[in-house]
């Protein structure tokens, strides 16, 4: 009689039938798929000994069932993504999670070169200028009202134009006398210092800082021999021919303030009504 050859697990002979060894231990093919095999991680069914088996992230698939979740797709040989555990193809991704091209409402692919603006996005290609129609790339643009154009285009079509240089001002600038002026080219007439985000004032159609006016132009005070120019120093007193600051208009002998009060003059002083009762009563 030959020797027992028997099923491991069943212990039913595997005379005449197939069977599958686990470390020299045979196996017929129901117990070995029910022992060894793994569970398809979609349909949940046992993946047979002879069925062609996919594997990711420690789980297994049939063949067949290694698809897309959207679109239902064979992934094998695909690349895809996993979102959430659900399998999704490369395509499927990039049309529900990737940004769309604004101007042809097409997919911007991962990888692909793109531009991106104010929450938007470009195919590179698709970013052009709304006045030459040319590709603007990785040069400067300037966006108005929706639309977007290449700073020479933009020159050409909206930018005003300095009063003093006569170039097209494209941002920034200051505004004098209704006219726009590069920042660079608005300055004191006096000591060209530029004289945007400072105090200045004007002579004719002149702009003169503050320093330069006063030391050209400005009244002085008969008290301190200063200039007088409405910045900082506020309201002054004027008598006859001289002027003074607000807080200089005081009493030459005690120094009290006249200002709203009584005073006499005397040469080039002036004095308050007390002292000149002293002195001349």
């Amino acid at each position: 009689m030959s020797e027992p050859f028997d099923c491991d697990s069943c212990k039913e002979s595997l005379y005449g039938r197939k069977y599958i060894q686990v470390n020299d231990v045979p196996h017929c093919v129901p117990c070995y798929d029910r022992l060894y095999a793994n569970t398809c991680q979609q349909c949940k069914e046992l993946i047979e000994h002879n069925s062609p088996e996919l594997y990711y992230e420690d789980r297994h698939y049939h063949e067949h069932c290694f698809r897309c979740s959207h679109c239902n797709r064979s992934l094998a040989d695909k690349s895809f993504t996993c979102q959430e555990d659900a399998l999704v193809c490369n395509d499927c991704y990039c049309n529900e999670f990737s940004s769309k091209c604004v101007a042809c409402g097409k997919t911007v692919m991962p990888g692909s070169k793109q531009l991106e603006y104010g929450g938007c996005a470009w195919h590179e290609e698709c970013f052009v200028c709304c006045g030459c129609e040319q590709p603007i790339g990785a040069q400067s643009f300037i966006p108005d009202k929706g639309e977007y154009y290449c700073v020479p285009c933009y020159k050409g079509r909206f930018a005003p134009h300095c009063a003093h240089c006569k170039e097209s001002l494209v941002q920034g600038g200051v505004t004098y006398r209704d006219e726009p002026w590069h920042k660079e080219c608005f300055l004191c007439t006096g000591c060209k210092v530029q004289l945007a985000g400072q105090p200045f004032t004007t002579r004719g159609e002149d702009p003169y800082c503050v320093k330069c006016f006063s030391n050209l132009y400005a009244q002085k005070c008969s008290a301190c021999d200063k200039p007088i120019t409405g910045f900082g120093e506020g309201k002054y007193i004027s008598f006859e021919e001289r002027q003074w600051h607000q807080p200089c208009f005081k009493c030459s002998e005690c120094s009290v303030s006249l200002v709203g009060a009584g005073f006499f003059p005397d040469g080039t002083k002036i004095f308050c009504k007390t002292v000149c009762e002293q002195t001349f009563v």
